[in-house]
């Protein structure tokens, strides 16, 4: 799915030029002109018009048409569709016209987002970055790019810049208005909920949401695949989907590390759904990690960056493949559950202040079994350091050793470093960026948990936007229902205190699936790790990698320096927590290889320069 949009006003049209792909399928303001027009199925796509209204959805979502007339003839103004937008299970894109205005928005995890740009004094929209670029006819942004070589992550909210110039995503819980005269305006509809809800009314939430998410999903459809690792949460849809009656196809992927008992679980998963159909991979085979890497991207890749997930990317166009093969064209992932229901470190910061004395229990408890110091663990606690000043302080330290692994994490975000090969120019723009960034900045949410939950949805959701380009070429849509607005609300909502148990892995979503998934599979409290695939990947590829290093686009770019990196591929460190920043250095040198990278360069139509 592709679309751009166009505001209603006379002439809109012929911003577009060539951008719009040919044979492009439209929807139309009801005043007749151009409104939305891109590339999607028709079965991801519902119109309702009421009068001189129109209201389209995008994507996966269950809507009563009739409900949804009702709502739009109701409307007085596209503010007043907030209700409604907020009742929808699923992961989409509303869009709605009103005589001259209109409204559009993505998803809260912007796995489904929605950009924006201004051509010739009108706005333009669309659900991706690529096409708006190439109506503004620019090359990207050498600094945003620099943003993304930090490590693990560029924080929020540089991790939400865009790397075309002059293309702009809407914040969270936002909706861009269009008006009559071409303009844009950003109006805020949601505002994340306070944890208030005590876990039985939590864990019935949570279920609901699921549950509504991953039928939405399944309606209508004779086949649907999904990730069944081992894990809770991807257990966790497969019992879902396979309570639909849709027929399901699992996929699983033996680690390499026989210490990951992912595979054991998996297979106890495997033998309660006796309905399903299971694909049991073996370790070698198809890709590996991190290959191909020099030339992985072809001209039918339309990516809007560096790939979050350029790691094992090829490993997951394999999936993508296998699946298909078995008639899936819906792919079910676990994608957010770490996420909403496997809380951080900073738990314990905010558990302290809501609850002081289990808070300080706790937190002794934890600092006995990460080892962590005593001193740092105090210090960390009482830290009341604002958002603002966390990314000043940041900008101060890109260059310092990272914090050992003894010393705990409970700030508003990570402590993101600039790997040691990047240039100073690279090091000098991210620093800026960090700086401009703290002039007023404002936290998702006050507090540090919830404004965690929010960064890492967001991250996530963003992953998952991304690849879904990737997975084209096998005709496959990949889906998150873990992401979907619905269930990041029931998650937010959970009281703090109810987050983590002694006794239980994940309490909350354990209690939600009670009803659905067997007790025996949902008292596991270990989680798998992949690093030897990330090892295997680094070794197998070594040659292509240096090759890499002879004409490294990222150096051309004044980013990095090609030397370092060499050394740095040619004696990889053996902790795990050193393997980001060449992970994050080589999914942008792939994007900047591609022709993603070179595509955005024609002069629009309608520029008055």
């Amino acid at each position: 799915m592709a679309f751009l949009v166009l505001p209603d006003r006379e002439g809109a049209r012929a911003l577009l030029g060539d951008a719009a792909p040919a044979g492009a399928r439209t929807v139309d303001h009801v005043s007749g002109r151009p409104w939305l027009v891109g590339d999607w199925a028709p079965d991801e796509c519902t119109v309702v018009t009421a009068g001189t209204r129109r209201l389209v959805l995008l994507g996966a979502v269950r809507v009563d048409v009739t409900a949804a007339e009702r709502a739009l003839a109701r409307a007085a103004a596209p503010h007043a569709l907030d209700g409604f937008a907020a009742s929808l299970p699923g992961c989409f894109h509303l869009a709605a016209s009103f005589d001259g205005r209109c409204r559009v928005q993505g998803s809260l995890s912007t796995a489904r987002h929605v950009f924006h740009t201004d051509v010739a004094g009108l706005t333009v929209a669309a659900d991706a970055p690529h096409p708006l670029a190439a109506l503004l006819g620019r090359g990207p942004d050498a600094d945003v790019l620099a943003a993304r070589l930090l490590t693990p992550l560029a924080p929020w909210p540089l991790s939400e810049d865009c790397v075309w110039p002059g293309v702009r995503a809407l914040p969270l819980g936002s909706w861009l208005g269009l008006g009559p005269d071409g303009r844009h305006r950003i109006h805020r509809w949601w505002r994340a909920p306070e944890p208030h809800l005590p876990p039985h009314q939590a864990a019935v939430r949570v279920r609901q949401a699921l549950r509504a998410c991953v039928e939405t999903r399944t309606r209508g459809r004779d086949t649907v695949s999904a990730d069944l690792s081992g894990g809770m949460d991807s257990t966790t849809l497969c019992f879902l989907a396979g309570a639909t009656g849709t027929r399901l196809v699992t996929h699983h992927w033996l680690p390499l590390d026989a210490a990951n008992d992912d595979d054991r679980w998996a297979v106890r998963a495997a033998a309660l759904l006796p309905g399903a159909a299971h694909l049991r991979l073996a370790p070698d085979e198809g890709p590996a990690w991190l290959e191909p890497l020099p030339g992985q991207y072809g001209p039918e890749d339309v990516l809007e960056g560096p790939l979050p997930w350029h790691r094992n990317r090829s490993r997951m166009e394999h999936t993508a493949r296998r699946v298909a093969a078995e008639g899936s064209r819906l792919h079910l992932t676990g994608l957010g559950g770490d996420e909403l229901f496997s809380p951080t470190p900073t738990y314990l910061w905010s558990l302290v202040r809501r609850r002081p004395v289990r808070g300080v229990a706790t937190a002794a408890r934890a600092r006995a079994l990460n080892r962590w110091h005593l001193r740092d663990t105090v210090r960390a606690l009482a830290d009341g350091r604002s958002f603002a000043r966390t990314l000043t302080q940041m900008a101060a330290r890109l260059q310092a050793p990272a914090p050992g692994p003894h010393e705990p994490p409970m700030g508003w975000s990570g402590h993101p470093r600039m790997p040691a090969w990047v240039t100073p120019g690279a090091a000098d723009a991210v620093r800026g960026r960090l700086l401009r960034a703290a002039a007023g900045a404002e936290p998702l949410h006050p507090d540090r948990l919830q404004h965690q939950v929010l960064e890492s949805v967001l991250l996530s959701g963003g992953a998952l936007r991304q690849m879904r380009p990737a997975m084209r070429r096998a005709d496959v849509s990949w889906e998150a229902p873990f992401l979907d607005d619905r269930v990041v609300e029931a998650a937010l909502a959970v009281r703090i205190e109810d987050r983590a148990a002694r006794d239980r892995y994940k309490p909350v979503l354990t209690a939600a699936m009670r009803p659905d998934v067997p007790a025996e599979l949902l008292g596991r409290r270990t989680k798998g790790e992949f690093s030897a695939e990330i090892y295997a990947g680094l070794h197998g590829g070594r040659g292509a990698l240096l090759e890499l290093c002879d004409d490294l686009r990222l150096a051309r770019l004044g980013l990095v320096d090609a030397d370092a990196l060499r050394r740095a591929l040619l004696a990889p460190k053996p902790e795990t927590r050193h393997l980001s920043p060449l992970i994050n250095t080589l999914a942008c040198e792939a994007w900047l290889r591609s022709p993603s990278a070179d595509r955005p360069r024609r002069q629009p139509a309608g520029d008055p320069r």
